[in-house]
C-alpha cells in the first residue's frame, strides 16, 4: 500500500470536495469460479474507497502507476469519483461507468435482435444456451452464495429468452417485464457485475471464454458439435459488437469461430436391419402402443423426422389399396417439440420444413409395408379433427417423453439381451438413420436420398459414411484382380 500526505484539499473548479489523503494498494488478482481472471486496482481518497477491474495485469499496473504519479505530484483527488483533479477536468465526464456497454447488455441486445429475425424456436434456445454458458467467464467476481444457484436460470431462462423478458408495447416497440421474484436478485447482481464489452479485446479473456464453451455445466468436455454450435454463436455476438462500434475487430481467432473441424457421424451399430425393425414394430410396439406402430414405421420406412410426422395429415398421403404398390407422402410442415416460451405465439407451433423456406414441401416415397401400416392405422384410430394421423395421450402432439418411453419398453420386449444391451436402435431417431443407410446400401443415388431425407448431399455422405457397407470388400476384390493380372505377365527376359 502506498500512502500520500493526508489533508483535505480545496474544492475544485466545479465546487466538488477533494482530498490529498490518497492511499493506493497493490494490484489484486481475482479468479472467479469460471476460471476467468481480473486484476483490480484499489485506492482510497479521504473517507471513500474506489476500485477498478482490468482484464490484464499490465493494464492494471499502468493505471496504478498513473494514480501514484498524480499523488506524488501533490495533486488533489476528487473524493466522489476517486480521480485526480487533472483527469476530472479533462473528463467528459469519464463515461466509463455510465455510457460503456457491458457484456450482458450487449449479449441481451444481440439475443433480442436474433429473436426478432424470426429464428426457429430451437435456434433461439440454442443461442440463449451459448450466451448463458459463456457469460460466467465475463463476470466481475463470483455470485454471492444466496443467488449462485439462480444464475443459470436468470441468464438462460430470463435475460436471453426475449419472448419471456419482453412484451409488445405497440408500434413495433418492446417493453421490459419485471423478472420473477425468485430471479430478481440474481438479475440485478448480474446487471451490475459483468465486464465492459471492450474487455473482450484481450486475448487472455477470449481464451477463458473458449475454455468455458468447451465444457458442459458439470465441467466435463462437451461434445464436438455442441462446442461448434456455441462458438459460432459467440463469434456472431462478437461480430455484432464490431458492427455497433464497441470492438475494433472480432477478437475471436478465425480458426475458432467455426469450432472443431468435426461433425457427428452415425455409428453403424445403431442401424437395425429389416428383420430387427419388424420385430421391434410388431413384437415390441404393437402390444403396448398400437397407435404408435405407424409412427415408428414412418421413421424406418420413410426416414421422416418426428416433427414432420406431427404435421402429417391424411390429405397428404396417397395410399393405393393394391398389394405391393408404393404410395407417397407430401410433407408440408415441421412441429418439433419445444417449450412454448421460445416461440412467438408462446405455445408450441408448426413451421416450415427443416432447411426449407416457408411453403416448401417434400415428397417422400411410401414403402408398400408402410402403406399397409397407414391404412390399418386410419381404420383403427382415424385422425384428429384437423386430419392429423398421430396424437398424444391427451389428443395433442405425441410428446418426446411418450415415444421415447414406449421405445425403451419395445426394445426390451423385442430384442435379445445382447441386442438390448448394445447401441442397436437405442433411440427412436435411429430408425431414420437405418432408413437412410439402407437406401444408400441399396444403391439409390445420393442426390435422390438427400431429397427424400431433407438435407444436402454433402451432409448425407459425411453423416452416413460409416454406414455404407460392402464398398471396402468390393475395393479389395478390384485390387486382387489387378494384382492377378500383374502375376500373369511373363517376366522380362
Amino acid at each position: 500500500m502506498t500512502t500520500t500526505p493526508s489533508g483535505a484539499g480545496r474544492p475544485d473548479q466545479g465546487g466538488r470536495p477533494t482530498s490529498f489523503d490518497v492511499r493506493v494498494w497493490s494490484v489484486k488478482k481475482i479468479t472467479n469460479k469460471s476460471r476467468s481472471t481480473t486484476h483490480q486496482v484499489r485506492w482510497k481518497v479521504g473517507p471513500k474507497s474506489h476500485s477498478r477491474n482490468y482484464s490484464t495485469v499490465r493494464l492494471a499496473d499502468s493505471r496504478r502507476a498513473e494514480l501514484l504519479a498524480a499523488a506524488k505530484r501533490g495533486e488533489a483527488f476528487d473524493i466522489e469519483t476517486g480521480l485526480p483533479v487533472s483527469e476530472l477536468r479533462t473528463a467528459v465526464p469519464e463515461p466509463e461507468a455510465t455510457s460503456r456497454r457491458t457484456w450482458l447488455e450487449h449479449a441481451r441486445d444481440f439475443a433480442d435482435a436474433k429473436w426478432d429475425e424470426g429464428l426457429a424456436p430451437g435456434t433461439r434456445r440454442a443461442l440463449a444456451d451459448a450466451l448463458a454458458t459463456v457469460t460466467p467467464a465475463l463476470l466481475l467476481g463470483d455470485p454471492p452464495d444466496a443467488i449462485a444457484s439462480c444464475v443459470r436460470e436468470a441468464l438462460f431462462g430470463w435475460t436471453f429468452q426475449s419472448g419471456r423478458r419482453r412484451r409488445s408495447a405497440g408500434d413495433g416497440r418492446w417493453a421490459e417485464n419485471p423478472p420473477p421474484a425468485e430471479l430478481e436478485k440474481a438479475v440485478q447482481w448480474l446487471t451490475n457485475h459483468t465486464r465492459p464489452i471492450e474487455d473482450l479485446a484481450d486475448p487472455e479473456l477470449i481464451r477463458s471464454c473458449l475454455n468455458v464453451l468447451s465444457r458442459r455445466l458439470d465441467g466435463q468436455p462437451a461434445a464436438p458439435n455442441t462446442v461448434l454450435r456455441k462458438r459460432v454463436a459467440f463469434g456472431a455476438c462478437l461480430a455484432y459488437a464490431v458492427e455497433r462500434g464497441d470492438l475494433a475487430r472480432n477478437p475471436l481467432p478465425e480458426s475458432s469461430r467455426s469450432g472443431p473441424k468435426t461433425r457427428e457421424q452415425v455409428d453403424r451399430r445403431v442401424c437395425v436391419n429389416h428383420g430387427q425393425a419388424r420385430r421391434l414394430l410388431e413384437n415390441g410396439v404393437r402390444p403396448i402402443a398400437p397407435n404408435l406402430v405407424a409412427w415408428y414405421g414412418s421413421m424406418y420406412y420413410a426416414a421422416m423426422r418426428p416433427g414432420e410426422m406431427q404435421e402429417l395429415r391424411e390429405a397428404d398421403l396417397r395410399l393405393p389399396k393394391k398389394d405391393g404398390a408404393w404410395g407417397t407422402a407430401m410433407l408440408v410442415g415441421n412441429n418439433p417439440e419445444m417449450a412454448g416460451g421460445w416461440t412467438d405465439e408462446g405455445t408450441r407451433a408448426a413451421r416450415q420444413l427443416k432447411h426449407r423456406a416457408a411453403g416448401d414441401t417434400r415428397e417422400v416415397p411410401i414403402h408398400p409395408l408402410l402403406v399397409k401400416l397407414y391404412l390399418w392405422h386410419l381404420d383403427e384410430f382415424g385422425t384428429t379433427a384437423d386430419g392429423r394421423l398421430f396424437r398424444g395421450l391427451m389428443g395433442g402432439p405425441v410428446t418426446a417423453v411418450r415415444h421415447r418411453t414406449v421405445w425403451g419398453q419395445a426394445r426390451k420386449r423385442a430384442l435379445s439381451a445382447a441386442e438390448a444391451a448394445s447401441p442397436l436402435a437405442r433411440r427412436p431417431y435411429d430408425l431414420r438413420h437405418a432408413a437412410v443407410s439402407e437406401w444408400l446400401n441399396a444403391g439409390v443415388a445420393p442426390t435422390q436420398i438427400a431429397q427424400w431425407a431433407g438435407h444436402s448431399v454433402a451432409v448425407l455422405l459425411h453423416t452416413y459414411a460409416r454406414c455404407i457397407v460392402g464398398q471396402d470388400e468390393a475395393a479389395r476384390r478390384r485390387i486382387e484382380a489387378a494384382l492377378r493380372l500383374d502375376d500373369d505377365e511373363p517376366d522380362a527376359a
